[in-house]
């Protein structure tokens, strides 16, 4: 027996076969190439057809596919939001699927944060938790948040926002669009806090000034810290501290076994762990932070793809 994964992102498709041990049996990623709307979903049911005449060639029996979206599935009416999509306000994607595989596969829709902390708690660090957030920093930030074992959704199926977290006052303009968190914290925030401090300090001098400020990335802002660079050092010691105060507050509200840290810039916020602790140690409820685990994904940029894995095998259990 086997299950399809599909992890959607802003700018590719990643795909596997999956064992029911979590092997992987085949892999394929699709580069989004600027498409939108409709000609996603496209994307999304050619793999899936692929897919199953790869397995069909292999004898691999598949009985349930996954599929990870980068934004809100809402599961009351099978449609999905996804802002870095153009087109997929309230795109039918369920719907899409259902007509396209055999009914006797399982289909199974959820969002990247859900599928995030479901992949690590299968194959990764958090193996065995009952009780584990994954926190998501890229683009933007959000989290999936598994509480005695079932992922937390809310209401309308938004839990774990987290951009929007309230970490600081007084409110800013561009707070309205991202949250305080993302605006400070997220790969985007992080370049955009280089502009502010850039703006801000006519005396600095550093390489950082070396480019166009709406150029700046992430990228640019620890391969400047590498370098001993004072402006990207108070950047980073800005997301340090947002950081920490994030991790503290999801430490108190939800005392969990674990928080792993990942998305695009855990990477090369690695190396700041020991600090990030440190910090949210001042904030958080003290006997949940000292038994918390806080670690950096194992998976990497597949702790998605993995997730939507075990999605699929979840909903053989429905």
């Amino acid at each position: 027996m086997a299950v399809i994964g599909l992890d959607l992102g802003g700018t590719k498709l990643a795909s596997a076969v999956f064992s029911e041990e979590g092997d992987i049996l085949h892999r394929a990623v699709f580069p989004l190439e600027q498409r939108s709307g409709a000609e996603v979903g496209a994307l999304i049911l050619q793999s899936v057809t692929d897919l199953l005449d790869i397995s069909g060639d292999n004898n691999w029996s598949v009985k349930s596919i996954g599929v990870s979206v980068p934004g809100i599935y809402y599961a009351a009416s099978g449609k999905v939001w996804a802002p870095n999509i153009p087109g997929w306000e309230e795109y039918p994607l369920l719907a899409e699927l259902s007509e396209t595989v055999p009914e006797t596969v399982k289909v199974q829709i959820d969002s990247d944060r859900a599928c995030y902390i479901l992949g690590e708690t299968w194959q990764g660090s958090a193996q065995g938790c009952k009780n584990a957030v994954f926190i998501a920093f890229g683009t933007g930030i959000g989290a999936g948040i598994l509480m005695e074992g079932n992922i937390l959704r809310g209401a309308h199926d938004i839990a774990g926002a987290t951009g929007w977290l309230a970490l600081d006052r007084p409110f800013k303009p561009g707070y309205e669009a991202v949250g305080c968190f993302e605006y400070n914290a997220s790969g985007d925030g992080i370049a955009r806090v280089a502009r502010d401090f850039l703006a801000e300090d006519a005396k600095y001098t550093g390489v950082l000034r070396d480019k166009e400020p709406q150029n700046i990335t992430s990228k640019d802002v620890f391969a400047a810290y590498d370098t001993g660079d004072a402006l990207a050092k108070r950047v980073l010691e800005n997301a340090i501290h947002f950081w920490g105060m994030g991790v503290a507050n999801f430490v108190s509200l939800f005392n969990p076994e674990m928080i792993i840290l990942g998305g695009g810039v855990f990477g090369p916020a690695a190396q700041f762990l020991d600090d990030i602790r440190a910090e949210a140690t001042k904030w958080a409820q003290p006997i949940s932070m000292k038994k918390v685990r806080l670690s950096v994904t194992s998976l990497g940029s597949d702790a998605g793809l993995y997730g939507t894995g075990q999605l699929a095998l979840n909903a053989l259990k429905s």
